[in-house]
């Protein structure tokens, strides 16, 4: 673990992107690109010029789950912050934290001292953060994790405040399959200890009308937002995409209740990504998907939280029942208590 220190006495830093590179650095672009259908593993999307375009798309008109999830926190926040108590929050895939925001208000009426800890694969936006949260917050103390999300529930610190909170919103849950979201519940149940809570912010079933506006937006920025993927992949792997030759294309799959979002070759075209030794072959039509997007059910997902020991404590939703926030506490299971 490297960790940088900054001359600001309230902010520590722990830069794990470097962890990243090792020999399997690329496996998994190799094993989406060379199977069929191809995919894209979406953590790729988030270099800083991603991180941009996704803060851009967090304000579109068409993109409603930021500013429902934003509404739910500005109504209830304050209730959160008085069912857990003084908390050390934890955030996967921060960002600009603009949301998160309102649980540090909240939370700074009810302790003497504001824990955070923001962890971003992109290290540009939450350097960018940290120094704007703690001018905002005189009594906030931070440390930022440059690292993957598997990487940052393995370096999760221990609680300075009488608990810890993990939080994950956003719907990011969502770009998961079944599998890989039980993995992840796992690595969450192994972080916390028993007592300590997750709030945890989800997507909900709509009309496909409403859904699929939301990622095929009227400016194109999602479009630049999935092209720039590309740009992402040529310079870490020292590839040739050409964006030229690729178009966004965004659906709602029905049956699996997610948008599902794809790079549609308008050519036939072979790529080369020279640091991987890859060459892809792609057919006029073919498409890379890029993303997944689920969208949930909550007495499932409650019934799913509780195989992995979390009670669901609250849920909140927005008036039309878009969005929906889950504060759950992690229990006990039948090794850990008599």
């Amino acid at each position: 673990m490297k960790t940088e220190n900054k001359e600001h006495s309230r902010l520590r830093w722990i830069n794990l992107n470097s962890a990243i590179a090792s020999v399997d650095e690329g496996a998994d672009i190799m094993a989406g690109l060379t199977q069929n259908p191809k995919t894209l593993p979406c953590r790729y999307f988030y270099d800083d010029r991603g991180s941009e375009l996704f803060e851009q798309i967090c304000d579109l008109r068409e993109y409603y789950p930021t500013r429902t999830e934003q509404a739910i926190l500005e109504t209830y926040a304050a209730e959160i912050a008085k069912m857990t108590g003084s908390c050390h929050l934890i955030e996967l895939g921060s960002g600009s934290s603009r949301k998160t925001r309102l649980l540090l208000e909240a939370y700074s009426e009810v302790v003497q001292e504001l824990q955070y800890y923001p962890i971003d694969v992109s290290s540009g936006i939450l350097k960018t953060t940290a120094l704007d949260l703690l001018e905002q917050y005189p009594k906030l103390k931070l440390c930022g994790l440059a690292g993957t999300y598997e990487q940052a529930l393995a370096e999760l610190p221990s609680a300075e405040l009488e608990n810890r909170m993990l939080i994950f919103l956003g719907s990011t849950l969502g770009n998961l399959n079944d599998e890989q979201t039980h993995k992840f519940f796992t690595q969450v149940q192994q972080a916390l200890k028993p007592g300590e809570f997750f709030l945890l912010g989800v997507d909900l079933q709509k009309s496909v009308e409403i859904i699929e506006a939301a990622y095929n937006d009227s400016q194109g920025v999602t479009a630049a937002f999935n092209l720039n993927i590309l740009n992402h992949i040529n310079q870490r792997f020292q590839g040739n995409f050409s964006l030229n030759n690729f178009a966004h294309w965004a659906f709602y799959n029905q049956v699996d209740n997610q948008i599902e979002m794809h790079l549609r070759s308008l050519v036939n075209q072979t790529v080369f990504l020279e640091a991987l030794d890859l060459e892809v072959s792609l057919q006029a039509g073919e498409t890379i998907r890029t993303e997944i997007s689920r969208k949930f059910h909550i007495p499932t997902l409650i019934s799913v939280l509780e195989t992995h020991a979390f009670q669901t404590l609250q849920v909140w939703t927005d008036p039309q029942s878009w969005f929906g926030l889950l504060l759950c506490q992690r229990q006990c299971t039948n090794t850990e208590c008599p």
